[in-house]
């Protein structure tokens, strides 16, 4: 599985105004219902209830928020660089800024852990994190992502 394939380009976006979870999870489902075709309201749904069951906000700044969505053919993704970093009731209680979204189909068991799985490699490197910080534009971020993962896998 290759980040290239579950995240479009156009799923990359910089948010200024991104005042609090909610409001993330909401721009969240506004992104991929424009590149994925999804219903915004059932994604946003989606990912307040997975947060329920506890908060996706993994530490060091980062949030891997993802949710099953009946009628998705494939794992598909979004990521968000905010601008002002919000409370994500992260595990290490410090605001999140970098957003690496995961939706996938509902009965997707094995794909939707390897995503995530893949997603949390990438997002744990240091080095992948200050440089999606340095950057406010969308098709570098969605570079830095990609390339990420296929320099490691080298």
């Amino acid at each position: 599985m290759e980040l290239s394939r579950i995240l479009r380009p156009t799923a990359v976006k910089v948010l200024a105004n991104v005042s609090s979870k909610k409001r993330l999870f909401q721009d969240l489902g506004d992104i991929v219902a424009s590149v994925y075709g999804l219903d915004a309201g059932m994604a946003f749904n989606a990912l307040q209830e997975r947060e329920t069951l506890g908060p996706t906000g993994v530490g060091h700044g980062v949030a891997l928020p993802h949710a099953r969505i009946k009628g998705l053919d494939e794992v598909v993704g979004a990521f968000v660089r905010i601008e002002k970093p919000v409370d994500f009731d992260a595990v290490d209680r410090q605001p999140v800024d970098l957003v690496f979204a995961l939706f996938a189909p509902d009965g997707s068991g094995v794909d939707h852990l390897k995503a995530l799985a893949l997603v949390s490699r990438t997002m744990r490197d240091q080095s992948v994190c200050a440089k999606l910080r340095a950057n406010d534009d969308p098709d570098t971020l969605h570079t830095i992502l990609t390339e990420a993962q296929s320099t490691r896998a080298a």
